[in-house]
């Protein structure tokens, strides 16, 4: 069961998020030459801010798993405002576990500027291995309550026929699990490689990751089958939406940064192709509530989903 501390900072650092929104972060404020600025009211300076730490009581030890929850809560709720709070928290970690602290550190240098990736549209680009070194990884899309894909899976599986064709030596990953209502037997991997195969791919090429549900566990579970059968894999090639390259790419250099036995030895994400998706939006908040569930915490991770997306119709999560 998820202990009473995590419960006490998600809940303070999204309702800090809120109420730092309203009061009207990064504005400047001013006043004329000889006026006196009042004394703030103890409203005012009991009000949230990414520099002020939702302390728990202080019965309760800080613990690792404590130190990690609040500080992606905090970027993913104050982003570069919270840059102090997270670089104390990141210092508290480094005291109790230095190596995790730098692999932290790592990740959270890389999300400041994952917005930033650039995105390749409708096939992989020129110039990567086209050897089994390489795998192309397509993300899912939730499927129809009957089980069918919707048009933004078929979307992407165009681009990930032509990158696949483009690269006819690249090992493929299709990832996704059971997200539909009245069909508990369909998967977004089963029916992608379905559509592959009837398009002409070898069926030894696809690999079938058939249990996850959100994109945290795309990365979790691929990797996870990729370093246990597919140790020659060392490059992949992530296929979506636009709008969920960034998020994707954040979220499986995390995994591998997170377990990997060294820098030189983890499996990179080296690219990306595109669906242009017409709408689309992943929140930085809700990057935070997958790098939580990156990071062993299911349960919060899961709460940040629910308070900013509409997956009610989603099943629960195993377990990792």
């Amino acid at each position: 069961m998820k202990s009473e501390m995590i419960r006490k900072i998600t809940a303070l650092v999204l309702a800090a998020c809120l109420v730092f929104g309203l009061a009207g972060c990064g504005k400047k404020s001013a006043s004329k030459e000889g006026e006196v600025t009042p004394e703030p009211t103890k409203e005012q300076q009991a009000e949230p801010s990414p520099e002020k730490p939702q302390n728990t009581p202080t019965e309760v030890p800080r613990t690792k798993r404590g130190i990690i929850d609040e500080m992606l809560a905090a970027y993913g709720a104050f982003g570069g405002a919270a840059k102090n709070r997270v670089n104390t928290l990141l210092s508290d970690l480094k005291q109790m576990d230095p190596a995790e602290a730098e692999r932290w550190e790592r990740i959270v240098t890389m999300w400041q500027s994952i917005d930033d990736t650039a995105v390749n549209f409708d096939c992989l680009p020129d110039g990567l291995p086209d050897t089994d070194e390489l795998c192309i990884v397509a993300l899912g899309f939730q499927l129809a309550s009957d089980g069918s894909m919707l048009t933004e899976l078929k979307e992407r599986l165009k681009v990930l026929y032509k990158s696949a064709n483009k690269y006819p030596n690249a090992l493929i990953v299709c990832t996704g699990g059971g997200t539909a209502a009245d069909n508990p037997e369909a998967t977004e991997a089963g029916k992608m490689a379905e559509w592959l195969i009837a398009f002409g791919i070898a069926p030894e090429r696809i690999i079938v990751e058939d249990r996850s549900i959100t994109t945290a566990q795309n990365a979790i579970y691929t990797l996870g089958i990729l370093h246990e059968k597919y140790p020659q894999v060392k490059k992949l090639a992530i296929i979506s939406s636009d709008y969920h390259i960034p998020t994707g790419v954040l979220l499986f250099e995390a995994e591998s940064m997170l377990h990997a036995e060294s820098e030189e030895a983890r499996v990179k994400v080296v690219s990306n192709a595109a669906w242009d998706a017409p709408t689309g939006t992943l929140s930085r908040m809700f990057q935070a509530g997958a790098l939580i569930e990156i990071s062993g915490n299911i349960e919060t991770a899961f709460d940040i989903y629910y308070d900013n997306y509409d997956i009610h119709e989603l099943p629960p999560l195993d377990g990792r």
